[in-house]
């Protein structure tokens, strides 16, 4: 499960296992529990801070649980409107964000990355990548709302209709991500980054958020409905 650790001002939340090195990171319900409780543990700290997102191995995140999904098809609205929890509580975090993307972001895993301020991606390594059309899986009216708000237009437009992976060159090309970085270094680079901003946490800063991503916000607060899915149809 999602464990914390700290460098300085810069809290850093690791996705997977403490104990593994190559976890997927899937959006299981008891992770997504555990996510927001450690979210609560790091508001809670005090003094200048800024959060760090990363993981270890090959994923930064895999994206959806599909095996919760296929044994639970008929609560999988109200599944994907805790997933969107997660998106909207980093939106309007009340310290500045940056995800440390170390490895493959696909589906609501490369979501997951757009929620947070900024981004630093491997170079060499990894993909960032919205599989959904593949997949033949509809995009929520949040997801398809956060996509938007946090893309330029014609980049969302290719990687929502193609599922085009992305290395880490071409995703800062496509404005996807800020910055890329060589294997080893892209914590550092994204905890530097934070610790910069420490000092701006605050309720100003989560009012300032959630003004700018109003419209995305509502979008991720709508509920999703059944009639989008046709799974087991």
């Amino acid at each position: 499960m999602p464990y914390l650790d700290r460098d300085g001002e810069v809290v850093v939340l690791y996705l997977g296992n403490e104990n593994e090195t190559d976890n997927e990171n899937r959006f299981h319900p008891d992770w997504i529990d555990r996510v927001h409780a450690l979210l609560d543990e790091v508001e809670a700290t005090e003094g200048p801070a800024a959060l760090v997102t990363t993981a270890t191995g090959k994923f930064y995140t895999n994206g959806l649980d599909t095996d919760h999904v296929f044994a639970n098809l008929g609560a999988l609205p109200e599944y994907l409107d805790r997933v969107h929890t997660v998106y909207t509580r980093l939106l309007a975090f009340p310290m500045a964000t940056v995800a440390a993307v170390q490895g493959h972001a696909f589906g609501a895993g490369a979501m997951l990355a757009l929620a947070h301020d900024f981004r630093v991606m491997r170079a060499d390594r990894g993909y960032w990548s919205l599989p959904e059309v593949d997949l033949q899986m509809p995009f929520t009216v949040g997801m398809a709302g956060l996509l938007e708000g946090r893309l330029p237009k014609q980049t969302a437009v290719e990687a929502m209709t193609t599922g085009r992976r992305y290395g880490g060159e071409d995703a800062k090309a496509a404005a996807i991500v800020e910055a890329t970085a060589g294997e080893g270094d892209v914590l550092a680079v994204a905890v530097e980054r934070a610790r910069a901003l420490a000092g701006k946490r605050g309720p100003n800063l989560g009012g300032i958020k959630r003004s700018l991503h109003v419209r995305t916000l509502e979008a991720l607060e709508t509920p999703t409905a059944s009639s989008s899915f046709s799974f087991g149809q």
